[in-house]
């Protein structure tokens, strides 16, 4: 069994490079720019892929994206057929990766504690 996950690993980094190139070179649709495929999970039987996306200088979910890329995801996995060597290739399932953004949140949330108690600290003074 832990070989199976050392494979589906493997296979997840190398779609996440393959993927990172097609969808930089061959994917014309002008609603998709600066997209980031910030992880990609496999399944242990290889056939989804759940593909995390995150958009750069983006602020909230963007569905668009998404949904373009999902639109997108049959010719997708056809080019990676063409150049990955699998005997099928998963399905592809894109996904907006929160993360960057709870990341933000909990980063404004933490500087404005910290301020209050600054300011506690200089009206106590």
């Amino acid at each position: 069994m832990p070989r199976e996950y050392e494979r589906s690993s493997r296979i997840a980094e190398q779609l996440q490079r393959e993927l990172s190139e097609l969808i930089r070179r061959q994917v014309k649709d002008p609603r998709i720019h600066l997209v980031t495929i910030t992880d990609v999970d496999v399944s242990p039987d290889l056939s989804n892929a759940k593909v995390l996306i995150s958009v750069l200088g983006a602020n909230g979910p963007q569905p668009e994206v998404v949904t373009v890329l999902n639109h997108a995801a049959g010719f997708l996995r056809h080019t990676l057929g063409r150049s990955l060597r699998l005997r099928s290739i998963p399905e592809l399932h894109f996904r907006y990766d929160d993360t960057l953004d709870r990341a933000a949140h909990l980063d404004a949330l933490i500087k404005r504690a910290n301020a209050s108690t600054h300011d506690d600290e200089k009206k106590s003074s």
